[in-house]
């Protein structure tokens, strides 16, 4: 008797695109990257508002691609914004879905609409739901938490699920598992995240939807905060976290997050738009470099992911950079559709068992030392 076949639906939200793919167990059916343009997405002043909009264009794609949702065997949406988790596939439930949408963990990354999105047609449709190595999964060192700042503590707010799969595929082909080795990956495309892998952790990485590092398509990146205090006092503090997730960086510069855009106009000789996307590769070069201190100079691999990785002027400048420091690889786009399907297909032949969702933080203080 053959296998039964089981249809998942993935969707992975990002700051300028909703990819969605269909899986028929292991096998693609298809797969789809819807950009929405920054005014679109600026009509809607709070991500959750998005919601209705891009579930419309999930379901437009389906209409089109004929396919019934009712013949979807479970979704699995990328995550984000919840209390932080461990790594690995969960379950989503009522209350994921309500501090997701409640940002508790204090991001308002639009991968958090994965989930949201994932269970609204898993509810509707009486189906299970997973999400897998959320935007917030906390692996970080004691040394990235603490900040001169009393009661203010980093915590990781990056794309972990690319990431890690991105890290685990380049491992397999080096002959070994991610727990082997030392990375550095850098997840280039509307957001930006630089982060340092020890032996299948990430033990550190930029804050990207906090506006910290490089800046990039729709983020500022790291402003100097005396200067951020001047533009406040002329701006609204709503103005500002929009800056720093959805508005800043190319929106803010040019007025548009399409890098295709501004990278035509650097093939055409534009000054400011060659300055501003030679300055992006310069600041993502600082942050490579920041990683490798990090691992102390122990670097396995300098592993390139996401949608910018299509042009290749952002390699030759980190490869000019930073080559010194280890080999790079370039990996365009993401493995996030692949990552997200597998293990939920694992857990519904019960090969996996998904977690649960605690509602805890991962991390809470430092033990035995009060501040």
């Amino acid at each position: 008797m053959p296998d039964k076949t089981y249809r998942i639906l993935v969707i992975n939200p990002g700051s300028t695109s909703t990819k969605v793919s269909l899986f028929d167990n292991e096998t693609l059916v298809f797969e789809h990257s819807l950009f929405h343009d920054a005014d679109v997405l600026l009509q809607f002043p709070h991500v959750n508002l998005q919601i209705p909009f891009r579930y419309e264009v999930i379901m437009d794609m389906l209409r089109e691609e004929g396919i019934d949702p009712a013949s979807i065997d479970a979704f699995a949406g990328r995550g984000g914004s919840a209390c932080t988790q461990p790594g690995g596939v969960t379950e989503i439930d009522q209350k994921l879905y309500d501090d997701t949408e409640a940002a508790v963990g204090g991001s308002e990354h639009p991968a958090k609409l994965g989930v949201m999105l994932a269970w609204k047609f898993a509810q509707s449709l009486k189906k299970p739901a997973f999400t897998l190595n959320p935007t917030n999964v906390d692996e970080y060192s004691d040394y990235a938490r603490l900040t001169g700042i009393k009661g203010i503590y980093r915590v990781s707010h990056s794309h972990v699920l690319n990431q890690k799969a991105v890290a685990d595929f380049h491992a397999k082909k080096l002959g070994g598992k991610y727990e082997d080795y030392n990375f550095i990956v850098a997840h280039i495309d509307g957001g930006i995240t630089v982060s340092a892998h020890e032996k299948g952790r990430m033990v550190d990485g930029n804050m990207g939807a906090d506006g910290e590092g490089a800046f990039t398509p729709t983020r500022i990146g790291s402003v100097p905060v005396l200067q951020l205090l001047d533009y406040i006092e002329s701006h609204s503090i709503e103005e500002v976290r929009l800056r720093c997730s959805r508005a800043g960086g190319f929106v803010d510069l040019f007025g548009t997050a399409n890098a295709d855009t501004i990278h035509a106009l650097v093939d055409e000789g534009d000054r400011k738009a060659s300055l501003v996307w030679n300055t992006m590769i310069y600041q993502i070069c600082k942050m490579i470099g920041e990683m490798s201190t990090v691992l102390e100079g122990k670097v396995d691999g300098i592993l390139l992911t996401g949608g910018l990785m299509r042009f290749s002027d952002i390699y030759e400048g980190i490869q000019r950079r930073c080559g010194w420091i280890a080999p790079i690889t370039v990996y365009p786009g993401e493995m996030e559709q692949e990552a997200l399907a597998l293990p939920a297909l694992q857990v519904l032949r019960g090969e996996k068992t998904a977690l649960k969702y605690s509602g805890k933080n991962v991390w809470d203080g430092f033990p035995g030392i009060e501040f």
